[in-house]
């Protein structure tokens, strides 16, 4: 079987990638099962995922990445693939994996720009412009987040300085932090019953030291008539 480039100057040698223009799915299979380059290019710099592609050959397509096909090549322009596809089971293809919707040509153009000068299909169109939509949103949302990321360092800087230009402020405050810590680490191993039980042995213990070395009752009658 005779392979001709459609719309080259001059016929090639290298049936895979009129196969990928023909849409000849058994004959490439065939060929890449053999051996063939997946990658192979004609004059432009196109590889058959190129030309399977901007035919709508998304069988070839999946083949050709099956046996290495570089998804990311371009051709002597700098079109990808998706630049010069418009067939919406092949730019799902090529978009689920890892070709991205916005990446431009040498020109400036992304593969939306291309397909809607070469008139594509309507539904190819919005699909282009969806995932275009999607890729521009999130690029924002990152953005956002690197932006908290660095407010909430200079946050955390300016508190830094702050106590470092305070260490009384500092120290008082991790004394008191330590305190409270702790104190709520003893109430929780012992209940808080236990710890009320305490409290009240240590004032009444407390009381009796205090009768002991004064010889007086706290709160005696005649204490209470003085006070009177």
């Amino acid at each position: 079987m005779s392979y001709v480039f459609i719309n080259d100057s001059s016929q090639t040698s290298v049936p895979l990638l009129q196969a990928c223009i023909d849409g000849d799915l058994p004959f490439a299979k065939r060929l890449l099962e053999t051996g063939c380059d997946p990658n192979i290019r004609d004059n432009r710099g196109r590889t058959g995922l190129h030309l399977a592609a901007a035919r709508g050959n998304v069988d070839i397509c999946w083949f050709l990445h099956k046996f290495g096909a570089d998804l990311l090549a371009t051709d002597y322009q700098g079109n990808t693939a998706l630049h010069l596809c418009g067939h919406v089971d092949t730019i799902q293809f090529l978009v689920s994996n890892g070709l991205k919707i916005d990446i431009c040509n040498h020109n400036g153009s992304t593969p939306l720009v291309l397909a809607k000068r070469r008139g594509v299909n309507k539904d190819a169109i919005r699909l282009l412009e969806g995932l275009e939509e999607q890729e521009v949103k999130g690029f924002n949302r990152g953005a956002h987040s690197k932006l908290e990321t660095m407010q909430m360092a200079e946050s955390e800087s300016a508190m830094e300085s702050h106590s470092l230009l305070n260490p009384n402020l500092q120290n008082s405050e991790g004394v008191l932090s330590s305190f409270r810590t702790t104190w709520q680490e003893f109430v929780e191993d012992l209940g808080f019953w236990r710890v009320l039980l305490l409290l009240v042995v240590i004032a009444l213990l407390s009381l009796g030291i205090a009768y002991y070395v004064s010889g007086v009752l706290p709160f005696s009658a005649s204490q209470l008539e003085l006070v009177h």
